[in-house]
């Protein structure tokens, strides 16, 4: 090691001595209970048993997702996948693959074994898992690697220390020739610009559900706190005008079910709406449903009208994935932070992107506008071949 390395690595522990209180405080949270017990404290949470294996390295749900069609060229080899958190994991356990949390850094040098390839995706930079990895004789590939707009200027401040990371990486796949650029300011080598891989994933629904006739279906998918909030009031006002309009509100993270829930009482009980909650009726018959259940919103775009995506009406969320209701044919409405999906929305034509108080003027917009659509593809072959040779 290095001596920044050892003084990384001192500084992980002192941090990790620090944070002791609030993790265990927090792993009694149901988000968490899971997670930071297996990252922080290594419970169930072993080495690989297989060593010498193609790893890919995820951070949640939408990067486990991306990871289908790779796959499908490495179904006789042995893969590892590391996430982060709980919805990540499991997505990943879905596959034939070894998957474990990725333990904090502090416990890598001694938790990674010998790999000969691993592949991490997105911005998931850990200077240990890099270091580590490379030190013990794997190939590192960065797949679908980006540095969105609002955080460029946090790393080329501290370019110094993403070039020490960047030094161990063999190849980057960049999303776009921006991002290209931005590996290069932070003395990156040998980026090659690809796309974004999460249009070569497949989008299907896993059920079908019947759309009641003369309905007009609005879903306001992947919401966040206060997005609610917002989608509820303008559909509300809304719905005024049409009243044939129904609300279907599906949260991002399944522990806020209880609290979305509340929050659509209030207003329907202040507004005469019925309201319905999707897991014990599995219909869309009220004029307000709380999708409660996980794996069911492509099921709902496949029926509806509009797609609200949300995590873009927040300054610090950066959009959700806009291919699935896109795919659909759903009119789609955002707001304007979606800089972490950037590279996505380039190729979904026919978007709306409001601010929260223009949501219902977006919402009559709709009714003149095209659905939206996806006009562009991938190509992963020269992935696949790139990892296949480093496996040799």
């Amino acid at each position: 090691m290095s001596l920044f390395s050892i003084f990384y690595y001192l500084l992980s522990v002192v941090l990790f001595i620090v944070a002791l209180p609030l993790l265990i405080l927090l792993s009694f949270k149901k988000k968490y209970r899971e997670s930071i017990p297996a990252r922080f404290f290594l419970f169930k949470n072993p080495p690989f048993e297989n060593s010498d294996a193609l790893w890919f390295h995820v951070c949640s749900l939408g990067e486990a997702r991306a990871l289908k069609p790779i796959l499908k060229a490495f179904q006789t080899e042995h893969v590892l996948i590391s996430t982060i958190t709980h919805t990540g994991y499991g997505e990943a356990k879905k596959y034939n693959a070894e998957v474990r949390y990725l333990p904090y850094e502090m416990y890598l040098p001694f938790w990674i074994k010998r790999e000969r390839v691993l592949v991490v995706l997105e911005a998931e930079f850990w200077y240990l898992l890099f270091r580590v990895a490379y030190a013990k004789g794997a190939k590192i590939v960065l797949l679908n690697a980006r540095i969105s707009d609002k955080s460029v200027d946090k790393y080329l401040k501290f370019a110094w220390f993403y070039k020490k990371l960047l030094a161990s990486v063999a190849i980057i796949y960049a999303q776009s020739e921006a991002d290209k650029n931005r590996f290069l300011a932070l003395g990156a080598k040998n980026i090659e610009v690809i796309g974004n891989i999460k249009l070569a994933g497949e989008i299907k629904k896993t059920k079908s559900y019947e759309k009641p006739q003369d309905v007009e279906l609005i879903v306001a998918g992947s919401t966040h706190p206060d997005e609610e909030e917002a989608i509820l009031k303008a559909f509300v006002e809304y719905k005024k005008l049409h009243p044939k309009a129904r609300l279907i509100v599906a949260p991002r993270h399944p522990e806020r079910f209880e609290v979305v829930f509340e929050l659509m009482q209030q207003y329907a009980k202040a507004n005469s709406l019925s309201l319905e909650m999707f897991s014990l009726t599995q219909r869309l018959e009220g004029d307000l449903i709380l999708v409660d259940m996980m794996g069911e919103l492509n099921n709902i775009y496949a029926v509806s009208d509009i797609a609200i995506v949300g995590g873009a009406f927040r300054s610090d969320i950066g959009g959700h994935n806009p291919l699935e209701p896109a795919f659909f044919g759903c009119k789609i409405i955002t707001g304007k932070h979606f800089f972490h999906q950037k590279e996505l929305f380039k190729y979904v034509h026919h978007v709306q992107y409001v601010a929260t108080d223009e949501i219902k003027e977006a919402l009559e917009n709709a009714k003149v506008l095209p659905p939206s659509m996806v006009e562009e593809t991938i190509d992963l072959e020269p992935v696949v071949q790139k990892l296949k040779q480093y496996m040799k």
